[in-house]
């Protein structure tokens, strides 16, 4: 069992009724892995060590109408290794639920919010998901997409992951607009890049 340290953000926007993911991590390709997402039901990360079924049938038990916290139990009742799970879950009413097992890798935690839930593993300390928190709560007047960077930004200058990060993923999914779905696989500055990525898009798309 192998666990990579990992800081997120899911989270929706009230106004515009869009959800999102923003992670990023020091393991190789974590768009494959942790952030989950449908528009008009939820979005979810897991990460710690592991479990895609908890982004996987986590977004069908939402679908079908349970709340996060109903959710997020059933998935812990039924899984052995749920102290080495970190789970954060908002779905498209801005209901959420979070998880931090006793036994992911320190520093360790998550923090839950209005439209938002943080969460980090194998951190340089709490720090970072404070600061995750503080730079999407600051930025109420940009644009989505640009708060759940920000956070990762943030994430990343107050220490990020311990061993350094090599992978990002940012997921927007809008009512009316093709889901954003931007990553990064492997790069020594993964959310530098994302970044680029970004701005690239909103180039093509207009937006600059």
């Amino acid at each position: 069992m192998s666990a990579f340290g990992t800081f997120s953000i899911v989270a929706r926007c009230p106004e515009s009724g869009a959800l999102g993911v923003a992670v990023a991590t020091g393991a190789v390709g974590v768009r494959s892995r942790v952030p989950h997402l449908a528009l008009g039901v939820g979005a979810i990360a897991t990460q710690g060590y592991t479990e895609i079924m908890y982004g996987v049938l986590g977004l069908k038990l939402l679908k079908r109408g349970l709340e996060p916290k109903e959710v997020l139990k059933y998935l812990l009742e039924r899984d052995a290794g749920r102290e080495y799970r970190q789970v954060a879950i908002i779905d498209s009413r801005g209901r959420k639920a979070a998880h931090t097992g006793r036994r992911t890798p320190r520093w360790s935690g998550h923090r839950i919010g209005a439209n938002y839930v943080v969460a980090g593993n194998l951190l340089r300390g709490e720090e970072v998901v404070l600061a995750m928190e503080e730079a999407f709560k600051r930025n109420t007047r940009l644009n989505f997409e640009e708060r759940l960077l920000l956070a990762l930004e943030a994430g990343e200058r107050a220490g990020g992951d311990r061993r350094g990060t090599v992978s990002s993923a940012l997921l927007v999914a809008r009512p009316g607009s093709p889901t954003l779905d931007l990553s990064v696989d492997y790069h020594e500055s993964p959310i530098e890049e994302l970044r680029r990525r970004l701005e690239d898009y909103k180039r093509r798309k207009g937006l600059l």
